[in-house]
């Protein structure tokens, strides 16, 4: 369907993209002609627009097509991956919720792991929270009974959150409880993460935590990426949804705890 108002002004362009957007979020990858046909527009018109949200890190693209989806060497938006696995993620993060403790200081990071996490914490009040998550932040805005401390930098709108050396600097200047993360990718040995930046925030996060702990989903399991982040024996806890392979969470449980969170449904 054609846009209602001319497809150069700027009102048109924003909205077409927001709506490309959205169509690549929910299909994971589609064709430039595809998007074309979709939006009423020309090819060249979506080449422009493709060309504008890669660049904000909204999606990817490549030869004749867009994708949403996470390589080894590309992270996904934080929309793409709020919409996929949810089932698991909030099951992980129930079987996490165990592992926090009433008065405890608490560091979270930008994952949808943790997102999905965050809600459940409400009950474990009082607490002290320290994030780089805008939307973790959000979501303990109006509890009275936790304590919020926002960890600044510059600002990623890829992940919500706020990345580099001045939120280093930030985490290295606490030292918390328990620091609960998760990353892209993981093997039976190792952590891993596409993008450095956010792999020095999190190795930051998990140094200043007197205990840390993974929080993890089936689909980032037996994968690697770009960046190695951290040893699995270098955390605590891992907590994976019972959709990983028994014989995976036998070789992770020979470096640490791990703990297999029921899937509901």
């Amino acid at each position: 369907m054609a846009d209602s108002v001319p497809a150069g002004s700027a009102r048109s362009q924003e909205h077409r993209r927001q709506r490309i957007a959205e169509h690549v979020v929910r299909h994971g990858t589609v064709t430039v002609t595809w998007l074309a046909e979709t939006m009423g527009v020309s090819v060249m018109t979506v080449h422009r627009d493709l060309e504008a949200l890669a660049r904000r890190g909204v999606l990817r693209r490549f030869r004749g097509g867009v994708s949403a989806l996470p390589t080894s060497v590309f992270e996904s938006n934080l929309d793409y991956r709020l919409g996929v696995h949810v089932a698991e993620k909030e099951a992980v993060a129930r079987e996490a919720a165990h592992l926090v403790e009433p008065g405890m200081s608490l560091m979270l990071d930008d994952s949808t792991s943790v997102l999905a996490l965050a809600p459940l914490l409400r009950d474990k009040a009082p607490l002290t929270v320290l994030t780089n998550a805008r939307r973790v932040l959000d979501a303990f805005a109006g509890c009275e009974e936790i304590r919020l401390i926002a960890l600044g930098g510059e600002y990623s709108r890829t992940h919500d959150s706020f990345l580099g050396v001045p939120c280093v600097e930030a985490i290295e200047a606490v030292a918390v409880d328990l620091v609960l993360v998760s990353t892209s990718a993981m093997n039976a040995r190792m952590t891993f993460h596409q993008e450095q930046d956010v792999v020095l925030v999190k190795r930051a996060m998990l140094a200043s935590g007197a205990r840390s702990a993974l929080l993890m989903d089936h689909s980032k399991v037996a994968r690697t990426a770009l960046h190695r982040l951290c040893p699995v024996a270098g955390f605590d806890h891992v907590v994976v949804d019972d959709r990983v392979p028994g014989e995976l969470v036998g070789e992770l449980r020979e470096h640490t705890e791990v703990r297999v969170a029921q899937v509901r449904g």
